[in-house]
This record gives structure tokens, C-alpha cells and sequence, in this order.
């Protein structure tokens, strides 16, 4: 069978006449327009998914005033400013140490498995392998791991603690673990085709491990090292609820991540336009609408689950809890949004709302104190979700969001034998291990400089008077700190 012509112009002249003239120079002129309007829909391509990527950029970074009217309403009126203002050091500090070395040890492709080391400070960005849409998404998703830690050392913790451990954690340690689930250079990377991990590499698809794990854990740890807040727990031990002041902005930063995570999931797919079948209804574009799907039925389940949960435990219908079990269910799913069928996101959010309840358990059993139950949370439910992805992917999901090595392994409980299951085991323990070493590490050392609690007459007092000048409510316009018998210090550096 002879071949099919190609659009040149020696080629092409020959399907016309012996009565045309210059055949050569109209067969010329005819590819030319079929070059340009192939030129065209490439650009236009490119176009969409950049705009893509770019709008789910946006909903991610929606998410730090979520976490800021999520933190402040479950913090006590007299932390408010304190707690808001961490969260904006998140993102400032965080886009600059992102930009200097973070975005490098994340993606700095040609690399080794461990980090990168290329594209500080977006030198040779953009690239045929980034732009500058997807800097901007990774570093939404770097804050978002700091703003959780922030939530779990919430009321009790110096500022410039918050400085150090924002800017470590977003410029070194949540970069590490980035590069090595996400770069096509990780070491357990499922892009990483030539030499994946059990022959599956990790699924972690929008980071129930990468970013809500490492953020968990790091807050876990800074929560231990400094122990629980002043009237936490009284002299027998028993747990003393220190209620948040406002219940309205709870919910309000809920449905404001909720919104986010629109952004976080779907968005994770990075690019919208790629067909699986030319000429299909079914593509990319379907997948993304699935994850999508997933984390809304997820999320759902968890916030009745945890509604009804605790109602048969305390004997309330409790807001805040509910709040928290929907966030619990997204975190979970984050990891398997993509590779799971609807229904399976149901029993994603069922479980993880009993996981975070079972958390909060043992962390009143331990003394325990993490006022955002951020810890527990993402942490826990991180956890869940990075296992549950590997329990219940789907061969047809997993081949389509990861194409390029055909018989994948997937979820043990669809059929795919247990090679996924301990892949993701690994990454758990991986995770676990690394933000102990270095945040563990890092807090302790802020701890033994006197540099990481605030004294105990601060602590009573509330940090918004003795560190940021005055309440975030003003009641009476009259009012001055001296009416309090609070003054405002100068802060020395502890002996």
C-alpha cells in the first residue's frame, strides 16, 4: 500500500492537472495555509491548558483566605490578628524562598531522584518543559502545606517561629518530597517511566501525601515540642475545650476551601485538551469533571458522617465538626480523585471521617493539643487517602491519567494485585521519616533557643495585645490598651 502523501508542494503537484499553471507554486501556497492553521489550533491549544492551569493556579491560592477565616474563627478573639497574620506570611514569605530554591528542588529537571538542581530563581523558565503558569501553581500548593502546619502551633507560638519554620518548610522540606512523587526524576515518581518503584511508582495524584501528609505532620510535630495551651487540660488531666470565637467564619473558610479544591484536584490534571480518542467525547476534559465528582462525594460523606458521628458521641449537632470532617474527606481524596470510580469516593469519605474522629480521640487521651485538629486531619486522613488510592484505582483511570507504561498495577481491591499498596506504604513511611528529621528537628532546636512559645503572661493575655497591637475587635471606640491594663513592649530576645 503506497504511503499518504505529505503536505509538500513537490508531492501535492502532482494531483494536479496538466492544465494548471504552476502547479508547483499553488501546491506551495496551499500547504502553506494548512501549516498556519495547523499552527494555529497548536497555539490555541497551548492557549487553553496554560489558561487552564493558570484559573486552577487562582482557586488554590483561593484557599489561603479560606485557612485564614478557618483559623481565625477557631482561635479564641484575642489570637485573631495573630493567626491572620501567619497566614500572610505564608504566602509572602513562601513565594519568595519558593522562587529562589524551592521551585528548583521540586521540578530542577535533569536531576537525581532525591532533588533537583536546576531553574533557581526560574532561570530557563519558561521551557518546552515549563512555564511560568506552573510555577504559580506549585507554589499555591507549597503555602497550602505551611498554612496547615500554622493551624496545629495555633495561640501559643513566637512569630518569628513562624517565619523560620514558613520559609524552611516551603523553600527545602515539602520541595524534597515534591520531586520525589511528582518530578519525572523522583525516585517514586509514577511519571518516572524508566525506573518506577514496584513497577507502579506512587499515585499521589493532588498530594493526600506530597502536601496534606508533610503539612500534618510538621504541625504535629510543632504541636508536641510545645505542648499544649494553658488551661488545655486541668490539674486531673481531663480535656477543657478552648472554643473558637466564631463559628461563622469556620464556615465561611469551609465552603472557601471547598471552592479551592476545585482548583487543587481537577486542576492537578494540568492540562485540560488532551483527547484519549481523537475525534471523542471523551477525553481529558471528562476527567477532569470526574475528579471533579470524586472530591465533592468524598467531602459530602465525610460532613454527614462526622455530622451524625458526633451526635451519637456528644449529643450535639456541632458545626465545627462537621467543617472538619468535610475537609477531612477532601484531604483524603485528594490522592485518588483521578483513578477512582464515584462510588468508591463515598467509602473514601466515610472512612476518613471515622479516621479523624479516632484521631481526635487518641489526641485527648495523649494531651494532645491542635487547635485546628489540622494534625489529625491532614495528617491522618492524608494518610488514609494515600492507601485507600491504592486499594481502589482503577485499571482504566490509571492507564489514561498515566500513560506511557502499559499493565500498571493498581488498586488491590479492583484486581491489581498488591504492588501499588506497597509502593504507597513507602511513601508513608518515607514521608513520615523525612518531616521528622527536619521539621522535627527544626522545632526542636527553636524550642532549646527559647525561640518557639511565648511566655505564659502573653499567653493569657493573647498575642493580638502583647505582639500586634491591640485586638482585632474594636467594641468601643474609645477604648485604648491602657483600659485593659495591658501594655504594649518591646519584645527582648529570651535570655
Amino acid at each position: 500500500m503506497a504511503a499518504s502523501p505529505s503536505c509538500s508542494a513537490d508531492q501535492l503537484a502532482q494531483f494536479f492537472g496538466t492544465n494548471t499553471t504552476n502547479a508547483t507554486a499553488a501546491a506551495s501556497y496551499i500547504c502553506d495555509q494548512f501549516t498556519t492553521v495547523s499552527d494555529k489550533f497548536s497555539d490555541t491549544t497551548y492557549a487553553v491548558d496554560s489558561t487552564y492551569l493558570l484559573f486552577s493556579a487562582y482557586l488554590v491560592f483561593s484557599m489561603q483566605l479560606g485557612f485564614a477565616m478557618l483559623c481565625a474563627g477557631s482561635v479564641r478573639a484575642k489570637n485573631t490578628m495573630n493567626i491572620m497574620l501567619t497566614n500572610v506570611i505564608d504566602a509572602a514569605a513562601g513565594g519568595l524562598f519558593y522562587y529562589l530554591f524551592g521551585f528548583a528542588f521540586a521540578f530542577g529537571s535533569p536531576s537525581n531522584g532525591f532533588i533537583g538542581h536546576h531553574h533557581f530563581a526560574l532561570n530557563s523558565i519558561p521551557s518546552s518543559s515549563f512555564d511560568y503558569s506552573y510555577f504559580l501553581y506549585q507554589w499555591a500548593f507549597a503555602i497550602a502545606a505551611a498554612g496547615i502546619t500554622s493551624g496545629s502551633i495555633a495561640e501559643r507560638t513566637q512569630f518569628v517561629a513562624y517565619l523560620i519554620y514558613s520559609s524552611f518548610l516551603t523553600g527545602f522540606v515539602y520541595p524534597v518530597v515534591s520531586h520525589w512523587f511528582w518530578s519525572s526524576d523522583g525516585w517514586a515518581s509514577a511519571g518516572n517511566t524508566s525506573n518506577l518503584l514496584f513497577g507502579s511508582g506512587v499515585i499521589d495524584f493532588a498530594g493526600s501525601g506530597v502536601v496534606h501528609m508533610v503539612g500534618g505532620i510538621a504541625g504535629l510535630y510543632g504541636a508536641l515540642i510545645e505542648g499544649p495551651r494553658l488551661g488545655r487540660f486541668n490539674g486531673s488531666g481531663r480535656s477543657v475545650a478552648l472554643r473558637g470565637h466564631s463559628a461563622s467564619l469556620v464556615v465561611l473558610g469551609t465552603f472557601l476551601l471547598w471552592f479551592g479544591w476545585y482548583g487543587f484536584n481537577p486542576g492537578s490534571f494540568l492540562k485540560i485538551s488532551s483527547p484519549y480518542t481523537s475525534g471523542s467525547y471523551y477525553g481529558q476534559w471528562s476527567a477532569v469533571g470526574r475528579a471533579a465528582v470524586t472530591t465533592t462525594l468524598a467531602g459530602c460523606t465525610a460532613a454527614l458522617t462526622t455530622l451524625f458521628g458526633k451526635r451519637i458521641i456528644s449529643g450535639h449537632w456541632n458545626v465545627t465538626d462537621v467543617c472538619n470532617g468535610l475537609l477531612g474527606g477532601f484531604a483524603a481524596i485528594t490522592s485518588g480523585c483521578s483513578v477512582v470510580e464515584p462510588w468508591a469516593a463515598i467509602i473514601c469519605g466515610f472512612v476518613a471521617a471515622l479516621v479523624l474522629i479516632g484521631c481526635n480521640k487518641l489526641a485527648e487521651k495523649v494531651k494532645f493539643d491542635d487547635p485546628l485538629e489540622a494534625a489529625q486531619l491532614h495528617g491522618g486522613c492524608g494518610a488514609w487517602g494515600v492507601i485507600f488510592t491504592a486499594l481502589f484505582a482503577t485499571e482504566k483511570y490509571v492507564n489514561q491519567v498515566y500513560p506511557g507504561k502499559p499493565g500498571r498495577p493498581y488498586g488491590l481491591f479492583m484486581g491489581g494485585g498488591g504492588r501499588l499498596l506497597a509502593a504507597h506504604v513507602i511513601q508513608i513511611l518515607v514521608i513520615v521519616g523525612w518531616v521528622s528529621v527536619t521539621m522535627g528537628t527544626l522545632f526542636f532546636v527553636l524550642h532549646k533557643l527559647k525561640l518557639l512559645r511565648i511566655s505564659p503572661d502573653d499567653e493569657m493575655a493573647g498575642m493580638d495585645q502583647t505582639r500586634h497591637g491591640g485586638f482585632a475587635y474594636v467594641y468601643d471606640d474609645e477604648v485604648d490598651s491602657n483600659k485593659h491594663g495591658i501594655e504594649m513592649r518591646k519584645i527582648e530576645p529570651a535570655a
